[in-house]
């Protein structure tokens, strides 16, 4: 005969698996929900295929972006930022190949929610100019300008024999809710400056905007905050500003 005590510690056993079963459960599916609004809502890695933002960031580079840009805070000027394609400025390519270790990686972010299988979709540029900013290449030291400022921008570069800062002449004032975006690889980017004849005109709106780039996250021989050059735009105002009715429409006077 099983005494009582033996059934009891029995049964207290199976209600204690039970009840882990049930905890493990949970943390799972928190787990899970924890991750899936991380990724909405807060940060994000995506991976660089392309040299357009050389040296700032390079070809096989993981960023990690904060999603809360702009969804709770404005985007300033000098903020690398990563956005939709506006309609044109990619062209028709598979989707990126990174190498073995780097999937490696991917896959871990992946596991958690956080990395973007379609980085390849996206674009990242440094915004130089945000609503009513009136934006111009080039003066005749070469320098781009910012209402009239002329920008000092240690963070671009340009081949040797490059005479401007960016390869075409413009001359705009940034709409309402658009920013005016410029690879740091001048010579070697798809960016506002080369995308003038489009229906956008080169301005990417603000709801095309994922988030901006924070740090790179591999490899680790990389790892870096991505700075956003606060001293290159320290005589403007830091905020986006609003359009100016007064200002002048947009004006392209020329390509070089």
């Amino acid at each position: 005969m099983i005494a009582s005590s033996e059934i009891d510690t029995s049964n207290a056993t199976r209600r204690r698996r039970g009840q882990l079963a049930r905890d493990l459960v949970v943390i799972l599916v928190v787990a899970i929900l924890a991750s899936a609004l991380i990724k909405t809502y807060v940060v994000r890695s995506f991976y660089i295929p392309s040299a357009s933002m050389e040296n700032t960031l390079h070809v096989n580079d993981r960023i990690l972006v904060n999603e809360l840009v702009p969804k709770l805070t404005s985007v300033h000027r000098g903020d690398v930022v990563v956005f939709k394609d506006p309609g044109g400025w990619l062209p028709p390519v598979g989707p990126a190949r990174p190498g073995l270790l780097a999937s490696v990686v991917d896959a871990a972010f992946s596991f958690v929610g956080l990395s973007a299988q379609d980085s390849s979709q996206y674009l990242v540029k440094r915004v130089i100019g945000v609503a009513g900013d009136h934006v111009r290449c080039c003066n005749a030291l070469g320098q781009l300008s910012v209402n009239g400022m002329p920008l000092k921008e240690p963070y671009a570069v340009v081949p040797p024999g490059g005479a401007n800062a960016a390869t075409r002449s413009f001359d705009v004032i940034v709409p309402v809710g658009s920013l005016w975006v410029m690879g740091d690889n001048r010579y070697n980017s798809r960016d506002s400056s080369l995308n003038q004849e489009l229906p956008g005109k080169g301005f990417v709106p603000v709801t095309d905007v994922v988030g901006t780039a924070m740090a790179v996250i591999w490899p680790t021989s990389r790892w870096a905050w991505v700075d956003s050059y606060p001293a290159t735009f320290a005589g403007l105002t830091n905020s986006a500003l609003p359009q100016d009715p007064q200002l002048p429409r947009n004006r392209d006077r020329g390509r070089a």
